[in-house]
Protein backbone atom coordinates (compact mmCIF):
# COMPACT_ATOMS: atom_id res chain seq x y z
CA UNK A 1 0.00 0.00 0.00
CA UNK A 2 1.46 3.74 -0.91
CA UNK A 3 2.37 5.55 1.32
CA UNK A 4 0.16 8.69 1.57
CA UNK A 5 -2.67 5.61 1.55
CA UNK A 6 -1.26 4.42 4.49
CA UNK A 7 -0.72 7.91 6.34
CA UNK A 8 -4.07 8.76 5.08
CA UNK A 9 -5.68 5.83 6.54
CA UNK A 10 -4.12 6.72 10.19
CA UNK A 11 -4.99 9.86 10.38
CA UNK A 12 -8.85 8.24 9.37
CA UNK A 13 -8.55 6.02 12.26
CA UNK A 14 -7.73 8.58 14.65
CA UNK A 15 -10.15 10.87 13.39
CA UNK A 16 -13.20 8.04 14.15
CA UNK A 17 -11.27 7.12 17.22
CA UNK A 18 -11.62 11.17 18.81
CA UNK A 19 -15.48 10.50 17.81
CA UNK A 20 -15.22 8.05 20.88
CA UNK A 21 -16.43 10.13 23.97
CA UNK A 22 -19.22 9.76 26.43
CA UNK A 23 -22.81 9.77 24.52
CA UNK A 24 -21.13 9.87 20.78
CA UNK A 25 -23.01 10.84 18.40
CA UNK A 26 -23.71 8.04 16.18
CA UNK A 27 -24.81 9.94 12.94
CA UNK A 28 -22.06 12.08 13.32
CA UNK A 29 -19.66 9.52 13.66
CA UNK A 30 -21.18 7.36 10.25
CA UNK A 31 -21.05 10.43 8.48
CA UNK A 32 -17.66 10.86 9.23
CA UNK A 33 -16.53 7.62 7.85
CA UNK A 34 -18.89 8.01 4.86
CA UNK A 35 -16.70 10.89 3.44
CA UNK A 36 -13.04 9.30 4.62
CA UNK A 37 -14.09 6.12 3.16
CA UNK A 38 -14.90 8.47 -0.08
CA UNK A 39 -11.59 10.50 0.00
CA UNK A 40 -8.82 7.94 1.04
CA UNK A 41 -10.24 5.04 -1.43
CA UNK A 42 -11.10 8.08 -4.37
CA UNK A 43 -14.77 6.68 -4.86
CA UNK A 44 -17.41 9.66 -6.26
CA UNK A 45 -19.41 8.68 -3.38
CA UNK A 46 -20.32 6.84 0.26
CA UNK A 47 -22.83 5.78 2.03
CA UNK A 48 -23.66 3.68 4.85
CA UNK A 49 -26.49 1.14 5.01
CA UNK A 50 -27.63 -0.06 8.94
CA UNK A 51 -29.91 -2.05 10.53
CA UNK A 52 -32.13 -1.05 12.92
CA UNK A 53 -35.38 -2.75 14.75
CA UNK A 54 -36.39 -6.21 13.32
CA UNK A 55 -32.83 -6.00 11.56
CA UNK A 56 -34.38 -3.76 8.26
CA UNK A 57 -31.53 -2.11 6.50
CA UNK A 58 -31.96 1.78 6.23
CA UNK A 59 -29.58 4.54 5.05
CA UNK A 60 -27.97 6.54 8.05
CA UNK A 61 -25.10 7.95 6.02
CA UNK A 62 -24.61 9.54 2.68
CA UNK A 63 -21.78 11.57 1.40
CA UNK A 64 -24.02 13.03 -1.52
CA UNK A 65 -27.98 13.16 -2.24
CA UNK A 66 -26.86 11.04 -5.12
CA UNK A 67 -25.21 8.45 -2.97
CA UNK A 68 -28.37 8.95 -0.63
CA UNK A 69 -30.64 7.78 -3.49
CA UNK A 70 -28.88 5.00 -4.72
CA UNK A 71 -28.99 3.66 -1.38
CA UNK A 72 -32.37 4.14 -1.40
CA UNK A 73 -33.30 2.48 -4.72
CA UNK A 74 -31.78 -0.87 -3.45
CA UNK A 75 -33.71 -0.96 -0.39
CA UNK A 76 -36.53 -0.64 -2.73
CA UNK A 77 -35.66 -2.99 -5.25
CA UNK A 78 -34.16 -5.15 -1.94
CA UNK A 79 -31.42 -6.13 -4.25
CA UNK A 80 -27.61 -4.79 -4.69
CA UNK A 81 -24.38 -5.60 -4.00
CA UNK A 82 -24.72 -3.04 -0.84
CA UNK A 83 -27.61 -5.35 0.11
CA UNK A 84 -25.88 -8.28 -0.98
CA UNK A 85 -22.68 -7.61 1.23
CA UNK A 86 -24.60 -7.25 4.50
CA UNK A 87 -26.27 -10.51 3.79
CA UNK A 88 -23.76 -12.39 2.64
CA UNK A 89 -21.31 -10.41 5.27
CA UNK A 90 -18.18 -10.61 2.57
CA UNK A 91 -17.46 -7.71 0.28
CA UNK A 92 -19.18 -7.37 -3.11
CA UNK A 93 -17.07 -5.59 -5.80
CA UNK A 94 -18.83 -5.44 -9.12
CA UNK A 95 -17.68 -2.72 -12.03
CA UNK A 96 -19.42 -2.05 -15.75
CA UNK A 97 -23.42 -1.17 -16.36
CA UNK A 98 -23.12 -4.80 -17.75
CA UNK A 99 -21.98 -7.02 -14.88
CA UNK A 100 -24.42 -4.81 -12.45
CA UNK A 101 -27.20 -5.89 -14.91
CA UNK A 102 -26.25 -9.54 -14.53
CA UNK A 103 -26.62 -9.40 -11.08
CA UNK A 104 -29.42 -7.36 -10.08
CA UNK A 105 -31.51 -6.36 -13.04
CA UNK A 106 -34.06 -3.98 -11.55
CA UNK A 107 -31.05 -2.37 -9.36
CA UNK A 108 -28.76 -1.99 -12.49
CA UNK A 109 -31.96 0.40 -14.35
CA UNK A 110 -30.99 2.61 -10.92
CA UNK A 111 -27.31 3.05 -11.43
CA UNK A 112 -27.42 3.73 -15.12
CA UNK A 113 -30.05 6.52 -14.39
CA UNK A 114 -27.66 8.20 -11.52
CA UNK A 115 -24.37 7.56 -13.95
CA UNK A 116 -22.67 5.50 -11.47
CA UNK A 117 -20.29 2.53 -13.06
CA UNK A 118 -18.97 0.29 -10.58
CA UNK A 119 -19.79 -0.43 -6.97
CA UNK A 120 -17.30 -1.52 -3.77
CA UNK A 121 -19.64 -3.10 -0.68
CA UNK A 122 -17.90 -4.30 2.02
CA UNK A 123 -20.05 -5.66 5.23
CA UNK A 124 -19.64 -3.80 8.63
CA UNK A 125 -19.99 -7.00 10.73
CA UNK A 126 -17.82 -7.99 14.02
CA UNK A 127 -17.31 -12.12 13.81
CA UNK A 128 -21.10 -13.37 13.16
CA UNK A 129 -22.42 -9.94 14.39
CA UNK A 130 -23.29 -7.97 11.12
CA UNK A 131 -24.89 -4.05 11.43
CA UNK A 132 -25.30 -2.86 8.04
CA UNK A 133 -22.53 -2.05 4.83
CA UNK A 134 -20.21 0.23 4.12
CA UNK A 135 -20.48 1.35 0.21
CA UNK A 136 -18.41 3.03 -2.58
CA UNK A 137 -19.82 4.38 -5.82
CA UNK A 138 -17.48 5.25 -8.91
CA UNK A 139 -18.29 7.33 -11.87
CA UNK A 140 -15.57 4.96 -13.32
CA UNK A 141 -15.34 1.64 -15.04
CA UNK A 142 -12.76 0.18 -13.05
CA UNK A 143 -12.41 -2.84 -11.12
CA UNK A 144 -11.39 -2.64 -7.17
CA UNK A 145 -8.23 -3.47 -6.22
CA UNK A 146 -7.29 -5.24 -3.59
CA UNK A 147 -5.52 -3.21 -1.59
CA UNK A 148 -8.75 -0.77 -2.06
CA UNK A 149 -10.62 -3.59 -0.62
CA UNK A 150 -8.40 -4.26 2.72
CA UNK A 151 -8.48 -0.61 3.06
CA UNK A 152 -12.42 -0.08 2.90
CA UNK A 153 -12.77 -3.25 5.47
CA UNK A 154 -10.49 -1.87 7.22
CA UNK A 155 -12.51 1.30 7.78
CA UNK A 156 -15.71 -0.64 8.02
CA UNK A 157 -14.31 -2.90 10.97
CA UNK A 158 -13.13 0.56 13.03
CA UNK A 159 -16.54 2.16 12.31
CA UNK A 160 -18.36 -1.19 13.57
CA UNK A 161 -16.25 -2.13 16.99
CA UNK A 162 -16.78 1.75 17.67
CA UNK A 163 -20.44 1.25 17.47
CA UNK A 164 -20.58 -2.34 19.33
CA UNK A 165 -17.84 -1.22 22.15
CA UNK A 166 -21.03 0.05 24.09
CA UNK A 167 -22.18 -3.57 24.01
CA UNK A 168 -19.77 -4.30 26.71
CA UNK A 169 -21.45 -1.92 28.85
CA UNK A 170 -25.04 -2.16 28.02
CA UNK A 171 -27.31 -5.39 27.21
CA UNK A 172 -27.73 -5.91 23.48
CA UNK A 173 -31.13 -4.40 23.17
CA UNK A 174 -30.09 -1.11 24.21
CA UNK A 175 -27.26 -1.34 21.79
CA UNK A 176 -29.78 -1.74 19.35
CA UNK A 177 -32.24 1.07 20.87
CA UNK A 178 -29.46 3.65 20.12
CA UNK A 179 -28.72 2.57 16.25
CA UNK A 180 -32.63 3.09 15.62
CA UNK A 181 -32.63 6.50 17.52
CA UNK A 182 -29.76 7.14 14.75
CA UNK A 183 -32.01 6.23 12.00
CA UNK A 184 -35.05 7.62 13.00
CA UNK A 185 -33.29 11.02 13.49
CA UNK A 186 -32.64 11.14 9.92
CA UNK A 187 -36.06 12.15 9.51
CA UNK A 188 -35.29 14.87 11.27
CA UNK A 189 -32.38 15.80 9.80
CA UNK A 190 -33.43 15.51 6.10
CA UNK A 191 -36.19 17.83 6.78
CA UNK A 192 -34.04 20.46 8.43
CA UNK A 193 -31.87 20.27 6.01
CA UNK A 194 -34.66 21.56 3.75
CA UNK A 195 -35.02 24.42 6.23
CA UNK A 196 -31.29 25.71 5.56
CA UNK A 197 -31.31 24.68 1.90
CA UNK A 198 -34.29 26.96 1.43
CA UNK A 199 -33.53 29.77 3.72
CA UNK A 200 -29.58 29.83 2.88
CA UNK A 201 -30.19 28.77 -0.91
CA UNK A 202 -27.54 26.40 -0.72
CA UNK A 203 -28.02 22.68 -2.34
CA UNK A 204 -28.33 19.76 0.26
CA UNK A 205 -25.28 18.42 0.40
CA UNK A 206 -24.19 21.66 1.76
CA UNK A 207 -26.58 22.53 3.74
CA UNK A 208 -26.12 19.28 5.71
CA UNK A 209 -22.51 20.44 6.52
CA UNK A 210 -23.56 23.66 7.80
CA UNK A 211 -25.85 21.60 10.13
CA UNK A 212 -23.30 19.46 11.41
CA UNK A 213 -20.57 22.11 12.04
CA UNK A 214 -23.85 23.96 14.28
CA UNK A 215 -24.01 20.76 15.99
CA UNK A 216 -20.10 20.60 16.59
CA UNK A 217 -19.72 24.46 17.76
CA UNK A 218 -22.77 24.04 20.09
CA UNK A 219 -21.45 20.66 21.78
CA UNK A 220 -24.95 19.13 20.37
CA UNK A 221 -26.02 16.06 18.72
CA UNK A 222 -27.23 16.57 14.72
CA UNK A 223 -30.58 15.71 15.68
CA UNK A 224 -31.08 17.53 18.37
CA UNK A 225 -30.09 20.73 16.83
CA UNK A 226 -32.23 19.47 13.59
CA UNK A 227 -35.05 19.44 16.04
CA UNK A 228 -34.47 22.74 17.26
CA UNK A 229 -34.37 24.17 13.81
CA UNK A 230 -37.55 22.63 12.68
CA UNK A 231 -39.60 24.01 15.75
CA UNK A 232 -38.19 27.38 16.01
CA UNK A 233 -36.62 27.48 19.10
CA UNK A 234 -33.45 26.97 19.53
CA UNK A 235 -32.79 25.90 23.11
CA UNK A 236 -29.56 28.70 24.09
CA UNK A 237 -30.02 28.01 27.63
CA UNK A 238 -28.80 24.46 27.34
CA UNK A 239 -25.87 24.01 30.08
CA UNK A 240 -21.97 24.78 29.03
CA UNK A 241 -23.76 25.39 25.53
CA UNK A 242 -23.51 29.05 24.15
CA UNK A 243 -26.04 29.88 21.75
CA UNK A 244 -25.18 29.91 18.26
CA UNK A 245 -26.79 31.87 15.34
CA UNK A 246 -30.09 30.38 13.22
CA UNK A 247 -29.75 29.15 9.80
Amino acid sequence: MEPSREGALVDAFVNLADTLVAEYDVVDLLSTLSQLSRDILAATDAGILLTGSGDRLEVVAASSERSHLISVMQLAADEGPCVEAYRSGGIVAVHGWAAIYAHWPQFATSVRRLGYESVLAVPMRLREDRLGSLNLFYDRDAPASEEDRKAAQGLADVATISILHEQTLKERTLARDQLQSALDSRVVIEQAKGVIAHAENVDMDEAFRRLRTRARESRARISEVARELISGSPDEGRSGRPGTPSY
